[in-house]
């Protein structure tokens, strides 16, 4: 519980935010510059989910996403990978034509070790206001959803744990629903994420009963899943997907001083490849350690090569939150699409998952491209991940069991 002066001082900053919010914020600086990102003194009193600080988002976001009437910035109280107090921030749209009865919690891969790649931050930026994201959270405003977009790495930019994204992504929707912000009392609610999306979706869902048991999810669309964070890092360091490993492992060790320290002290220190330009991937968006380097090993940046990942400081931290399918039983139906040809992480492993949750009576419906890979699947997949998202917003879902099935969508004629 919030002590009484804590509670008063959040909910006397919250009237009057609410009550007299700058009609526009032309400029924004990035989390690392913006002291608005910092968790005020005493926020450790909070409940998860509990609202600390409000805004109108900077920029001119309700130009670029025209069919929001407002977005507003939330930072609130959540809780991070080692279950400790922390914060966060998401990024709320109130769509223009709206009867306040759905609500989509949309999880971007934005897949980076750098915050200044943070949604909240980005979704100004040509690389998201374009594209699947544009598109994605133009739909569903036009469609009367409200829409919120955490940036569920935390304020370390810990991509890609695990237990950190799901208890960022179900803090983010407590945050939206303890508002309102014109929300029913019976709106319906749901998850999606692709890829690095799939991550904190997926975690959320699993995380939801023993975390947030008071929520009620609609559902969740999950496509691309990364069920194996071990296998994403092992196929991606000789690929065009290298720069995945970088950020990752400077990603997964920014909550971990010491986990940290052995990271950079088992890379190389001269060299083409060495600490210097591994360490670049802290400061670098995921578009950015894509184009730097891919193609290349990541394992010659190491001194002992691959062998680093056996480190028992390591290794703990990849078991504990690099694993779907231990830490709950998802209580909302799901819908998992992916290519069977997908390069980042073994339809075997998606596989695995699926059939662990239809054993204990899980509603999955399991749609197993067999036309491109990873890239592709997310154009390939769109539709009917709309289509499953519209009907159990509407409520008109109806749950069939387990269904498992090979699919042939060919919206890209791409093989990637």
């Amino acid at each position: 519980m919030l002590s009484v002066t804590f509670q008063s001082l959040v909910l006397s900053a919250f009237a009057v935010t609410s009550l007299a919010l700058p009609s526009n914020i032309s400029s924004s600086s990035p989390p690392s510059q913006d002291a608005w990102y910092a968790a005020p003194s005493g926020f450790e009193q909070a409940s998860p989910g509990d609202v600390l600080r409000l805004r109108q988002a900077p920029g001119d976001l309700t130009s670029i996403y025209n069919e929001s009437a407002a977005v507003y910035n939330i930072l609130y109280r959540s809780t991070d990978s080692k279950f400790e107090p922390a914060w966060d921030v998401t990024t709320l749209f109130v769509p223009k034509r709206t009867r306040g009865s759905a609500l989509l919690s949309y999880q971007i891969p934005y897949n980076t070790a750098y915050l200044d790649g943070s949604p909240s931050y980005a979704l100004n930026s040509p690389s998201f206001s374009s594209g699947h994201v544009l598109s994605d959270i133009q739909t569903a405003l036009s469609m009367g959803a409200f829409v919120v977009v955490p940036d569920h790495e935390g304020p370390l930019a810990a991509f890609p744990l695990g237990v950190q994204e799901g208890h960022a992504v179900l803090d983010s929707v407590r945050a939206v629903l303890r508002t309102g912000f014109g929300l029913a009392e019976d709106a319906r609610y749901a998850l999606w994420g692709y890829s690095g999306g799939s991550i904190a979706s997926e975690w959320a869902a699993e995380l939801q009963q023993q975390y947030a048991p008071e929520l009620d999810f609609a559902g969740a669309a999950i496509g691309g899943v990364v069920s194996n964070v071990t296998a994403l890092i092992d196929q991606s360091a000789n690929t065009w997907w290298a720069g995945l490993v970088p950020a990752g492992l400077l990603g997964a060790t920014a909550p971990y001083p010491a986990a940290r320290n052995y990271l950079m002290s088992q890379l190389k220190s001269n060299g083409t490849h060495n600490e210097t330009a591994f360490e670049a991937a802290e400061s670098l968006t995921s578009t950015q350690d894509v184009g730097l380097f891919a193609g290349q090993d990541i394992w010659t940046y190491f001194k002992d090569g691959k062998d680093v990942l056996q480190a028992p400081i390591l290794r703990s931290i990849l078991n504990s939150n690099g694993y779907m399918g231990y830490h709950g039983i998802p209580q909302m139906p799901l819908f998992v699409y992916k290519a069977i040809a997908d390069e980042l992480t073994p339809i075997a492993d998606t596989d695995k998952l699926v059939q662990s949750y239809c054993d204990v009576g899980v509603n999955v419906v399991y749609k197993r491209n067999t036309v491109g890979g990873h890239l592709a699947a997310q154009t390939n997949g769109r539709s009917q991940a709309w289509n499953f998202l519209k009907s159990v917003l509407t409520g008109s879902y109806e749950p069939e069991g387990c269904i498992v099935e090979n699919v042939a969508w060919n919206v890209t004629s791409s093989m990637l």
